[in-house]
C-alpha cells in the first residue's frame, strides 16, 4: 500500500512539473516610463518591437490605418494633472495612445479606450483629441520603437516616437502659473511664508520683479547667513538694472559663502559681478 502511495505521489509529480508553461522573452518588451511635468507627472506604457530586416512603415504598420502604437497590448498614457494637447484640455486620467501613420504625415490620437489592440476595437466616437503630426525622417535608424519625453520645461514637453526610420511628436502642454501664483497668495496669508520660493518664481518667469525683490529681501532678513538667497537678490536687483545694489549684495553673498565653504556660489557671484561692470 505505501509503495503504490509512492508510485502515485512520484507520477503526480511527474505531471505537475510537465503542465509547468516554460518562460521566454517577450518578443516585444513592455516599458514604462514616468515623467515629472509641471506640477505632477505624465505615465506611459507600451510594448517595444523590432525591425528585425522588415520594412515597418507602408507595410508591417499600414499607411491610413489606426495603429495601437506599439506591440502586444494597447499603449496607455496617464496624466495626474490637467494637460492640453491640440489646443484640448486633457483632464487628469488614463487614456489610449493611438496613431494613424502616413508618408508624410501622422494622426496622433488621445482616446478614452485604453483597451485597443486592433483597429477593428477602435470608436473614433471615444476621441478626445487628434493632432497632426509630421513625419521626419531620421539618419539613424532606430531598431526599437521607442518612445520619450523631450524638451522638458515646466509648461511643456513633447512625447517624440521614432521608430526605424520615422519620427513623430505630440506637443503636450500644462499650465501651472495659475496654480502656483493662487498658492503664492494663499500662503502670503499665512503664517509660513515662502518668500524665497516665491522670490524664486518670480525671476525665474519674468514676473513682478518689485515683489520678488520684497520677497527676497524679506527672505534674507530671515536667514542672514543663507547666501544663495542674498545671489538670488542680486540677480533680481540686476535685471531691475539696479546694478550698484546688486553687486553690493553678491559681495555680501560671496562673504556668507566663504563663511559657509562654498565656492560654487563665490564663483556665481564674482561672475554676476564682473558681468555688471
Amino acid at each position: 500500500m505505501k509503495r503504490a502511495l509512492l508510485v502515485l505521489l512520484a507520477c503526480s509529480s511527474l505531471y505537475v512539473a510537465s503542465a509547468q508553461t516554460l518562460k521566454t522573452p517577450a518578443p516585444s518588451s513592455t516599458q514604462t516610463i514616468k515623467q515629472e511635468f509641471g506640477l505632477g507627472s505624465i505615465e506611459l506604457s507600451y510594448s517595444r518591437p523590432n525591425v528585425k530586416g522588415r520594412k515597418i512603415f507602408g507595410d508591417l504598420v499600414p499607411f491610413g490605418k489606426v495603429w495601437r502604437t506599439g506591440a502586444n497590448g494597447a499603449t496607455t498614457i496617464t496624466f495626474n494633472e490637467e494637460v492640453t494637447i491640440g489646443g484640448t484640455k486633457i483632464a487628469p486620467g488614463k487614456y489610449g495612445l493611438l496613431s494613424i501613420p502616413d508618408q508624410k504625415s501622422w494622426t496622433l490620437i488621445i482616446t478614452k479606450q485604453t483597451d485597443v489592440t486592433s483597429p477593428a476595437a477602435y470608436k473614433q466616437s471615444e476621441d478626445l483629441v487628434r493632432v497632426t503630426a509630421n513625419a521626419e525622417s531620421t539618419t539613424n535608424p532606430f531598431e526599437t520603437l521607442t518612445m520619450q519625453f523631450e524638451d522638458v520645461t515646466a509648461t511643456s514637453v513633447n512625447l517624440v516616437i521614432v521608430w526605424d526610420k520615422t519620427v513623430a511628436t505630440l506637443p503636450i502642454k500644462t499650465d501651472i502659473d495659475t496654480k502656483i501664483t493662487g498658492q503664492i497668495e494663499e500662503m502670503m496669508n499665512g503664517d509660513n511664508r515662502p518668500y524665497f520660493a516665491a522670490a524664486s518664481y518670480y525671476f525665474d518667469n519674468n514676473k513682478d520683479l518689485k515683489k520678488a525683490r520684497e520677497w527676497a529681501q524679506k527672505a534674507t532678513a530671515q536667514n542672514p547667513k543663507a547666501y544663495y538667497m542674498f545671489y538670488l537678490l542680486a540677480r533680481i536687483e540686476a535685471k531691475q538694472g539696479d546694478k550698484a545694489a546688486a553687486i553690493e549684495t553678491a559681495k555680501k553673498s560671496i562673504e556668507l559663502a566663504k563663511e559657509g565653504k562654498n565656492d560654487d556660489y563665490v564663483a556665481l557671484n564674482e561672475k554676476l559681478i564682473a558681468s555688471l561692470k
